[in-house]
């Protein structure tokens, strides 16, 4: 009986770092537009995004203006068929709202920032735009 529970046990270890792994995020990509994460706005150029936990940070490719944000998983029923940035454009802005790794059917989602809400509560129609992006290493 002690040896099934320690195998359990085991599993279990071994399963919550599998999933760990799986909400880690290592992306760049060339966003073609200025774009908003939160309450920050961010002019186009080549980004990294990198996510631990919940915490994603964003730095451009000279790592210069870096910000740390809170995300959270988000999940698909199907794995992603690419790596990509999903925005919402909302009037002349772009929000972005989620990154998904090719093969994941789970990605990581950022909170609407308060202008967001504010064009959603105009009613300001929106519209998915996607930037694809590649694993970094």
């Amino acid at each position: 009986m002690r040896t099934v529970k320690s195998i359990l046990f085991a599993l279990t270890i071994l399963l919550m770092a599998t999933t760990a792994k799986a909400q880690e995020i290592k992306v760049h990509a060339s966003v073609p537009f200025d774009f908003v994460v939160g309450d920050r706005a961010y002019p186009a150029g080549d980004y990294f995004f990198t996510n631990s936990d919940a915490a994603l940070q964003i730095s451009n490719a000279e790592h210069i203006g870096m910000s740390l944000l809170v995300s959270r998983a988000c999940q698909s029923s199907r794995p992603s068929e690419t790596t990509k940035l999903v925005f919402q454009k909302m009037g002349d802005y772009y929000f972005l709202q989620q990154i998904w790794v090719e093969g994941n059917s789970s990605g990581r989602e950022l909170p609407k920032s308060r202008t967001e809400v504010r064009l959603a509560q105009n009613h300001e129609q929106a519209n998915s735009v996607i930037v694809a992006a590649v694993i970094s290493q």
